[in-house]
């Protein structure tokens, strides 16, 4: 039971975050033009103005129409602007932007509102999901932005954080977490439905690198010819390559200053070839998720690889704070129970894992969130990017693409159980 007290509180909480989150969204959009607004820059993702009418969208249809029992305001963007309405292709054909401008703010203004008289006894999961529904948004939002800036730039990005950094690459630093059972997921009132609930799994020991992969690692790849060699690549990993026909990351940036910064711009495939390359292979999430965020001498789990304390500016690059990426070992401050450097934040980690519940897993608030991507079509990310916001920054937190997406802030790091270091 949720006290009076302590519903008042969570009420404020609410609107103060939903309020900072909102303005860190519409921030994405200053100086936006119209065509920028529309354009789907690659085909796997929407235009950012979908993004931005389908969190008015997504608000409108669980606070004001399911929970409150309001009708519709907004009937005419229906089928635009649900998930399942039409196809990313089709939603390059929006409303002005001043338009949706007016949607999202009429829409949000009616939801705080509510929120007065909300009986979050009840209702404070689905909250917790809408504010973390925009916060997603808000980072696909800014790397489509991002793509569509180095897009004009021919591919060229030339970032400023790191110019000044040591271009000598560190070692290949491997950790040991011992064998032993840990906790993995979350039962924290904010936790999704895919991260519930807690359960243990038993994993045997194993060695995880201490930084995700390098630019000055990955670079040796290419060198040695990786992306012509089949030996390193999976039979569907190598029918990919042939098709896409790449030869290096997206957005390469083979600059001796970048070379403490983690690669990114990689497929699961290409991921995966490098790490059999480097003699080892991707972590499954789970040895991803003990190495992060399990304190074997504690014997118990943190929400962050630092421990329980929020997230601060010291501990990761997070939440747009840079905007790109920075040297992999430059938080020291949030280093995991084990040593880890870069759980949270900088670039997203694939894993060995396809995408599925977990045992007693129900969906929440709908099947079409997470469950109907349990198809063996999805890999598993962990660890959030320098632009993920705060309100979705925790190890237990589940991201998902297709193993072929080249996704710009999806990087990696590897295992082995040979005791390498």
């Amino acid at each position: 039971m949720i006290s009076e007290l302590s519903k008042s509180d969570l009420k404020k909480k609410f609107f103060v975050a939903f309020r900072e989150c909102r303005a860190k969204t519409l921030a994405l959009f200053e100086g936006i033009d119209e065509a920028t607004f529309c354009r789907q820059v690659h085909p796997d993702f929407s235009p950012v103005g979908w993004h931005l009418g389908h969190i008015a969208y997504t608000e409108s249809l669980w606070i004001l129409e399911r929970t409150a029992g309001w009708r519709c305001m907004f009937p005419q963007y229906r089928k635009l602007f649900a998930a399942d309405g039409l196809s990313k292709s089709e939603r390059v054909k929006l409303p002005a932007l001043q338009e949706i401008y007016y949607y999202l703010n009429t829409v949000r203004d009616k939801v705080l509102h509510y929120l007065q008289v909300a009986d979050l006894e009840t209702e404070a999961p689905l909250w917790h999901f809408l504010l973390q529904h925009e916060s997603q948004h808000s980072e696909i939002i800014t790397f489509v932005l991002e793509m569509d800036k180095r897009n004009k730039r021919c591919g060229e990005f030339l970032p400023t954080w790191g110019v000044t950094q040591e271009s000598a690459s560190l070692e290949n630093e491997m950790i040991e977490i011992p064998a032993g059972e840990f906790e993995m997921g979350s039962d924290l009132p904010e936790a999704l439905d895919n991260e519930r609930p807690v359960h243990r799994v038993y994993l045997e020991a194993y060695f995880i690198d201490r930084y995700p992969v390098t630019n000055a690692q990955y670079r040796v790849f290419i060198a040695a010819g990786g992306y012509k060699n089949p030996q390193w690549w999976s039979t569907a990993g190598w029918e990919w390559l042939q098709k896409e026909q790449v030869t290096q990351p997206l957005y390469w940036c083979d600059r001796p200053d970048f070379d403490r910064h983690p690669v990114c711009g990689v497929s699961w495939y290409e991921a995966e070839a490098y790490c059999r390359f480097a003699g080892k292979r991707l972590p499954t999430e789970a040895e991803w998720e003990k190495a992060a965020i399990w304190d074997t001498k504690a014997n118990c789990r943190r929400i962050y690889p630092w421990g329980n304390v929020q997230p601060k500016v010291e501990f990761g690059n997070f939440d747009t704070t840079i905007g790109t990426t920075t040297p992999v070992d430059a938080y020291p401050e949030g280093q995991s129970a084990c040593g880890l450097y870069d759980c949270l934040g900088n670039v997203w980690e694939w894993t060995a894992s396809w995408f599925d519940g977990y045992e007693g897993f129900r969906y929440y608030p709908y099947i079409g969130y997470s469950q109907v991507y349990f198809d063996n079509q999805h890999r598993v990310l962990k660890g959030g990017s320098w632009a993920t916001r705060p309100w979705v920054l925790r190890g237990s937190f589940r991201n998902w693409y297709r193993p072929g997406v080249r996704q710009i802030l999806a990087g990696f790091r590897c295992v082995s159980v040979l005791g390498l270091k």
